[in-house]
């Protein structure tokens, strides 16, 4: 009689449940493994430091475009207005600082006007490296709205336009007061002096000097005798009694003609006018 065998079927070694929670399991493992893990370094776990300005030459500005004055011409206008240190400069549309700093590094209180709030941050900041800003100050302003009255010397690169607007405030300014300007003319008001460099410079190389002049248009009385005056900035004609007059002309406050064949010059003091005639000792004017 045949024995009867049962059927045996091996027992699964997972269950299907699980054998799907295990798959999810080293699914997830996996894509753990594979998924990069964040570097730190000491550049990355630091705040980022802040990029200093560097202004572009040619960039734009509000009147006039950004390009540096030569050092060379810097130190040429400089002592073309013979400043000293009892003097205070005003620069207009100062840029990155240099003349202003130059100034303050002769010992002169100097201050630059600008209207770009970035340059104004790194004048301040080419000032502190150059150890004068106690002497070397920025404002952000525009220049048309600034007061002038208290400089001595005003310096300036800008369009000619942009001086021939300013001229008439620029003749407000005290007699004797020095006005340099890099390359650029005041119109029909012509310098006093001019001076170009051919070492170390190849654009924008002529300082142009001029000197407020008193007013003295009018009439005047010079020991008895009628002095009358015309005046075209600081050239002067007329006539000293009917006699004309030649060589005429003014230095700030300083005047000096010809007349009769006698040169006089002395020295304007607002209603007043005092010197010296050659070979007839001192004379004294004022004003009719």
């Amino acid at each position: 009689m045949p024995i009867a065998i049962p059927s045996f079927r091996p027992a699964r070694a997972n269950p299907p449940r699980l054998r799907g929670a295990l798959l999810a399991s080293a699914a997830a493992a996996l894509a753990l493994a594979c998924t990069p893990l964040p570097v730190l370094s000491a550049t990355a776990a630091q705040p980022s430091e802040q990029k200093e300005y560097v202004p572009d030459v040619g960039q734009e500005g509000k009147d006039v475009i950004w390009v540096p004055t030569p050092q060379t011409l810097v130190d040429t206008m400089l002592d073309m207005a013979k400043v000293t240190p009892k003097d205070r400069l005003m620069d207009l549309g100062s840029g990155d600082g240099r003349t202003v700093i130059t100034a303050a590094q002769r010992g002169l209180t100097a201050q630059g006007i600008e209207y770009n709030p970035d340059l104004v941050e790194l004048s301040r900041r080419n000032a502190e490296r150059a150890g004068v800003a106690d002497r070397a100050t920025f404002v952000t302003a525009d220049l048309f709205a600034t007061d002038l009255s208290q400089a001595d010397v005003i310096t300036m690169f800008l369009l000619s336009t942009i001086n021939e607007k300013l001229r008439p405030k620029l003749l407000e300014l005290a007699p004797g007061t020095r006005i340099v300007s890099n390359s650029f003319r005041m119109g029909d008001w012509e310098p006093d002096a001019e001076e170009t460099i051919k070492q170390d410079c190849s654009t924008y190389c002529t300082a142009l000097l001029w000197i407020v002049p008193a007013k003295v248009a009018g009439n005047w009385e010079v020991d008895g005798q009628p002095l009358q005056l015309e005046q075209r900035y600081q050239r002067l004609s007329g006539k000293l009694g009917g006699a004309p007059i030649s060589e005429a002309r003014l230095n700030g406050s300083e005047i000096s003609f010809v007349a009769n064949g006698v040169r006089y010059t002395g020295t304007v003091n607002g209603k007043q006018m005092s010197g010296s005639a050659a070979g007839r000792g001192n004379w004294s004017a004022k004003r009719v």
